[in-house]
Parts: C-alpha cells; structure tokens; sequence
C-alpha cells in the first residue's frame, strides 16, 4: 500500500508532536507544512524533511497529492480550516477544541457528512493506553454503571500567554485548553451519556501573574504578559439525562500548594482512576481491593499518546478503522464547554 501523504498546517508548538509521530510512522509521507510565518515553517521542514511550505492553507489545499491533514493553529482558525479541508477531499486530524462556537461545531459537522470524509478531533487521551485499559473494564462490565466521575486540572501558575490568553483566539483560558480533555475523558468513559444540563463558575481574578519568579512554566510563543483577557479558573457540575453528574475545576493559575491532575469515574460495581496513577477499586469476597495494572505508564504518556493517536489517524486515512473521536463528539464537547461559559455568564444552570 502506498504512504499517506500528510500536511501539517500550523507550525507552533503542538504541531512538534504530529510531525514527530507522522515521522515514526513508516507508512506516512510529510508531504507539505504551512504556517503564517515561513521562517518557523522552514525550521520544521528542513528538521522533518518536508519538500513542500506554503503561507497560505488554501494553496496548500488545492494540491491534489495531499491524503490528509493535521490542523496546528489558532482555535479561531479550525473550524474554517477544516471545512475548506474537507471540501477539498482530505480527511482531517483537527487540535482540540473542534473550534470556538457551537454553530461553527454544527457547520464542521455538516461539512463532514458533505464531504465523506472522516474529521478526528484531537482527543487524544481517549487513545492512551491507560484509558484502553479502563474502556476494557468498563466494556467487560466489571465497573457497573458509572453514576459519578471527576476530574480536576490545576495549575498553580501555567498561563501560557500569547494567543492563549487573547479570547478571539482562543475562545476562553484552562476550560477550553485543559478542560476539555479531562470533561472529555471522563464523558467518554461514561459511555457518552446525552448532556441534561449544566452549571457553571469562571473566575478572573489573578491574571497571568507574570510577577511571579522562582517558578517556571511553558509560555508560548507569542508569549505577551500584557493581554490577557481569559478566565484563570473555571468549575462546573455535568449533569446527564441517565443520571450520572461530573464535577470538573480547572485552573492557568490558582493559589494552589501544587500542580494537580485527577480523573476518577464511580459505578456502582467498582472505581477507576486514570490520574495521577492508574488504578481500579473493586470489591470481592466482601472485601473491597485496590488494583494496580502492571503496565509501562501508570498515567498519561504525553509522547505515547501523540504516537497512538497519529497511528490510528493513519489506519482510518487507509479505511482500516473508524476514529474515536469523530466530529459529532467534538459537537457535543463544544455544547458542554459552551454551556459552562453561558452558565457562568448568566449565573444560572444551562439546560439543554
């Protein structure tokens, strides 16, 4: 079979991980790059030896060789990027979020079903091996209905500044960046319950806090301590019409004593936490035992999980499989993260 040809379009710091886990793949080709800046796509390709830079996404799209795209930029960009990419007969691998609005979300979704072609959203903790690990459990029964799940993200100072800070770029701070991957973990080991309704905080008290000495953190590259006009904290309790609820908090910066990540799922069988370590609760013989998997990675593997996510890309480009992660989940994240922001605005629960 022949490789697939892949360009990358967006040249910052995320696209390191698709170019590194395209490079891996021996059926892929790094076929073309593009990015505002020539001089940072130029890098990139003399790095990964990529042939082919472009400026503009358009022009990179009307090549005809071109199998499949990964979408590296701005969260203001995917949606129009995506859809121009899929009408140009690519499929696409699209950084999370999907875009910034539900009716953006709606539009990739319609431009999809037009094109026949497969949209991945970048989820990509869905395709780490801690939580293919959990989903066997889950599919094998040995959890039960899972009622109650929760997750936190915090950062006691990590507001990367640059376009992640700027709401027309990004669309919102840590719930729209680091958020959606811990609400989406969570819903998708829930077995992608129908949202209910929603509840939320968001909170702008601290800023970007760039006073703050003695501790580093990663900063764009864009990196400007004088805009930022995004939330520093959010929280919410999801809830599902099968009756299961999520409580999630996320934070760039808080008075925290550290760094915190946690994901835990309740069912009425056994537990699972994915982070900080793995691990399943469950109950025999009357007596209630904590399991520890012997496995490589008891929490999330950053560069194995760019690496599994970009694999399985390449085996649905090939018609070998079907994404986790199709677009009309990436419609649903929106719906959720979207009503946490409204909620917040209004002061009052999102129902849908």
């Amino acid at each position: 079979m022949s490789k697939v040809n892949i360009a990358v379009i967006g040249a910052g710091s995320i696209s390191e991980m698709h170019l590194r886990s395209y490079h891996n793949n021996p059926q892929v080709e790094l076929y073309a790059i593009c990015d505002l800046n020539e001089e940072r796509a130029r890098t990139k390709a003399e790095k990964y030896g990529i042939p082919r830079i472009y400026t503009d996404y358009r022009e990179l799209l009307a090549d005809s060789e071109i199998d499949a795209v990964s979408i590296c930029t701005w969260n203001n960009s995917h949606a129009p990027i995506s859809i121009a990419a899929l009408e140009a007969g690519k499929h696409v691998l699209v950084e999370k979020p999907l875009c910034k609005t539900v009716d953006e979300a709606l539009r990739v979704e319609a431009a999809v079903r037009n094109s026949g072609k497969t949209l991945q959203v970048g989820f990509v903790r869905r395709y780490a091996s801690n939580t293919g690990i959990v989903k066997s459990f889950l599919d094998n029964g040995e959890l039960g209905d899972i009622y109650y799940a929760k997750a936190s993200c915090i950062r006691r100072l990590g507001n990367p500044g640059g376009w992640f800070s700027d709401i027309e770029r990004s669309g919102g701070g840590p719930l729209i960046d680091l958020g959606v991957h811990v609400i989406d973990l969570c819903w998708y080991l829930m077995g992608r319950p129908k949202v209910k309704s929603v509840s939320g905080n968001t909170y702008r008290k601290l800023g970007n806090r760039a006073n703050v000495r003695n501790l580093s953190y990663y900063k764009a590259s864009d990196y400007d301590a004088s805009h930022n006009d995004v939330e520093d904290l959010a929280n919410a309790m999801i809830r599902f019409e099968n009756g299961a609820s999520l409580l999630v908090d996320v934070s760039f910066t808080l008075h925290a004593k550290e760094d915190e990540i946690t994901v835990k799922l309740y069912g009425d069988k056994g537990g699972a936490e994915l982070e900080p370590k793995l691990a399943i609760v469950t109950e025999k013989y009357d007596t209630i035992l904590n399991l520890t998997p012997q496995v490589n990675n008891l929490s999330f593997d950053f560069v194995a999980g760019f690496q599994d996510e970009i694999n399985y890309f390449i085996e649905v480009c090939q018609g070998k499989k079907e994404t986790l992660s199709p677009v009309e989940d990436g419609v649903e994240m929106m719906k959720i993260l979207c009503g946490i922001y409204e909620s917040s605005e209004r002061g009052e629960e999102i129902r849908f």
